[in-house]
This record gives structure tokens, C-alpha cells and sequence, in this order.
């Protein structure tokens, strides 16, 4: 499907589609087909009976990249063209998928009570610790292993103390080999009296609903206006606390 839509965007910009990519990429020659994956936690809770966060399941979900990543080099031999291998965000895949899952196999384990999705990429449970050099210790021989994009979100239940902040991304970019990091506090926005740290759902001002704001993909939004699925993981979250 990669090297099917590989040939139809690029006889697209040589059929003159995209003017501007012509004029300054000029080719996709460069350009990486990616392969990801979703839901390895729950993969290991139906196949093994444990979480990514035991020992047994963490070694399968290395052993799972590793294959991944010697079929990408194949693949980059066959075809000629670059691929890799990411921690895709799957923002609506991880809810699709997981609704289709259940229907097709009522039995099947997935996360969410009201609501079924499976944990991003190779990542721990949201609700798994609220420490997060605990995490960072988990997901170090993780997310090493992509080729791709992969970061480690730093969920926070609110703004922190700045010096707080400067010590955590500190400690743990000369302790953990994680490529990339995000420091996301929750924070709400009243249409009257505008910003509140936190996750508050009423304006305690005025009595206004507010906006709850969280990151997704990597993007701030409202949390009102997410799929069912990512409203379910942000309610089974457990925010890091940086101690």
C-alpha cells in the first residue's frame, strides 16, 4: 500500500497537483514510507496474560521492533526507497481499531471501560505510574529502538514550577537515551475569565462550562472536542509528578 501511494503522489507532482512541493522539494526520493504499530500493551495482555510493563511482555515488544525494524531494511533493498519505523500517534486508529476489535472478538482485552482503544505504540498503560523516571526507566530500551518519530509525553496535572521543569528535563536527558520529550500540563479556559491551571471543568468565578485543553498528537486541544477513545484515555490517565 506505501509504494502504491508512493507512485500516485509522485506522478501527481509530475503531472503538475502540487506546484509548490515541485518547486521546492522537487522529489519525494527523500522522503520516508512509515510504518508504525498501536496497542503492543494490549497485544501482550491477549497473547502473553501480562502488561509492556512486565519483564516478559517488555522483551516481546522489543523482540516485535527488532523484526520490524530488520523487514524495513529489507523492504528499503527491494524497493529502493527510504522507510521507517515510527511510534505513531494513531489518534483515531487507536479508538477504530480497537471498536472494530471488540465487535469482531467480544472477548478481546483493550483498554477503556465506556470505551475501547489501545495504549499508543509501545508505550506503559496511562493509568501504570505517576512517576515518571519510572516510565522513562521502562521506555529507554523502547523507543531507542524506532527509526521514526517517537517522544516521551510528560503529562502533568498542571503548570509546575518552572525550576521544577528545568531539573526533570535535565535529569532526564543525561540519564535516559529518549530522543524527545514534552512537558504537558492540563490547563482550562473560561469564555469569561479565560485561563485556569488544572483540569477544572466549571469556572469557580462565574459558573461557566470551561474548556479543558490537554495535548494530542502533539497538538493542544479541548478535550470536548476529542474522539470517545482519547476522552477515555484522558480519564484513566494518571498525570506524572514531578517530585
Amino acid at each position: 500500500a506505501l509504494e502504491i501511494k508512493r507512485k500516485v503522489i509522485e506522478r501527481n507532482l509530475k503531472n503538475g497537483l502540487f506546484p509548490y512541493t515541485r518547486r521546492y522539494l522537487g522529489t519525494f526520493r527523500n522522503h520516508f514510507s512509515t510504518i508504525g504499530l498501536v496497542g503492543m500493551n494490549e497485544a501482550c495482555l491477549n497473547f502473553l496474560g501480562v502488561s509492556i510493563a512486565h519483564p516478559e511482555g517488555k522483551a516481546f515488544a522489543v523482540k516485535v521492533l527488532e523484526f520490524m525494524r530488520e523487514k524495513l531494511a529489507d523492504f528499503q533493498e527491494e524497493t529502493g526507497n527510504l522507510y521507517n519505523l515510527e511510534a505513531t500517534p494513531a489518534e483515531s486508529a487507536s479508538y477504530r481499531l480497537a471498536r472494530i476489535d471488540r465487535r469482531t472478538f467480544p472477548d478481546i482485552i483493550t483498554a477503556g471501560e465506556s470505551e475501547p482503544y489501545y495504549t499508543n505504540s509501545t508505550h506503559l498503560p496511562v493509568d501504570y505510574t505517576d512517576d515518571p523516571f519510572e516510565a522513562l526507566e521502562h521506555q529507554k530500551d523502547l523507543q531507542v529502538l524506532y527509526t521514526g518519530g517517537t517522544v516521551f509525553h510528560t503529562f502533568l496535572p498542571e503548570m509546575p514550577d518552572p525550576e521544577a521543569v528545568k531539573k526533570f528535563v535535565r535529569r532526564a536527558f543525561e540519564n535516559y537515551p529518549i530522543p524527545y520529550l514534552t512537558i504537558t500540563p492540563t490547563f482550562s479556559v473560561c469564555p469569561k475569565h479565560g485561563y485556569l491551571k488544572g483540569k477544572v471543568t466549571v469556572c469557580p468565578r462565574c459558573g461557566e462550562e470551561t474548556e479543558v485543553y490537554s495535548r494530542v498528537v502533539g497538538y493542544y486541544r479541548p478535550v470536548q472536542r476529542w474522539n470517545r477513545g482519547k476522552q477515555e484515555e484522558f480519564a484513566e490517565r494518571k498525570e506524572y509528578v514531578l517530585r
